[in-house]
């Protein structure tokens, strides 16, 4: 009508009728494409995060997005969740390959056990152990235990080992806490959820609960909480300091969590790798290789020693 007419924007909206204020707007959208990447990459993290713990996530990083917007993206992503998903049939992928710990206090995982005391009480026991390492810093057993006791317990023993890097952990209502994953932000560390119905994606620790189950657990009656925890912690002492361990060469794990071969927790600020190259010492030729030469090292201390 402009054109074909040669009348004034303001003759022509008030014929059509069209608003002046709608003809000259110009939209302020924003690319989005920042912000799916990001919303993307927290569900790659957090498998099981709907969109409304995505946009808390967004709001605490500083974007400047309402939730609305986080729904129509993440829907738009096809990442809505089912609330109910179907037993037996969990097609879940692995979003994120993970790659191996190069050394101490790199990747944490940790898990329960449950048993019971003599008199038939339950117990939760809490393990955690170091991937790298195969050290197990803290065993904990409680009759009940919430978010807020395992990060009192993670609090406590990070002060004395050190804070790992990652936690790998499953999808348990105490590791997908808020008071957790308050915990985790504040202290840098990220937590690495397993797929649901997948506990092969937590290898490490099923096969330490299958170690302390057929040792420990198995092999003795708890009297009281107390007898518990002292039997258990009798038990991680015994793993961690004098237990060979097949997989890091028949080595005790206090060898490759502490290289001084002193049996006490290693010092959170001196983390060192054995292999100067800062290559996993997963291999049997390596873990042979560190075996005899702390042989050799601890052989010339005997000499000398002798000497003397």
């Amino acid at each position: 009508m402009l054109v074909d007419w040669g009348v004034s924007i303001r003759r022509a909206c008030k014929v059509v009728p069209f608003d002046t204020s709608s003809y000259h707007y110009k939209s302020r959208r924003t690319d989005p494409t920042a912000i799916k990447k990001r919303i993307k990459a927290i569900c790659e993290t957090h498998i099981r995060y709907g969109y409304r713990r995505v946009y808390h996530i967004l709001r605490r990083e500083g974007w400047v997005v309402n939730a609305k917007k986080v729904y129509r993206l993440y829907r738009g992503l096809g990442l809505q969740l089912r609330n109910k998903p179907p037993k037996r049939r969990v097609k879940a992928k692995l979003r994120e390959d993970r790659t191996p710990a190069v050394r101490h206090n790199d990747v944490w995982v940790m898990d329960f056990v449950h048993d019971q005391l003599a008199t038939g009480r339950k117990l939760r026991i809490l393990t955690v152990i170091d991937t790298f390492s195969r050290f197990s810093p803290v065993i904990d057993a409680r009759f009940s235990c919430r978010g807020e006791d395992v990060v009192a317990t993670l609090d406590r023993t990070c002060r004395k080992v050190g804070y790992p890097k990652t936690i790998r952990v499953d999808n348990g209502s105490e590791f997908v806490s808020r008071d957790m994953d308050l915990w985790a932000y504040q202290r840098g560390l990220t937590l690495d959820f397993s797929r649901p119905g997948k506990p092969s994606d937590n290898a490490f620790i099923e096969a330490f609960n299958s170690k302390l189950r057929s040792e420990c657990v198995n092999t003795h009656w708890f009297l009281s909480l107390e007898d518990a925890c002292e039997k258990l912690d009798r038990w991680r002492r015994h793993y961690n300091e004098e237990r060979p361990h097949s997989a890091i060469g028949n080595i005790p794990p206090i060898m490759l969590a502490n290289p001084s071969g002193a049996t006490s927790p290693p010092d959170p600020g001196k983390r060192k790798t054995l292999d100067p190259s800062g290559s996993r010492l997963g291999s049997s030729a390596k873990a042979a290789r560190l075996q005899s030469q702390l042989v050799e090292s601890w052989g010339s201390v005997t000499c000398n020693q002798t000497l003397r």
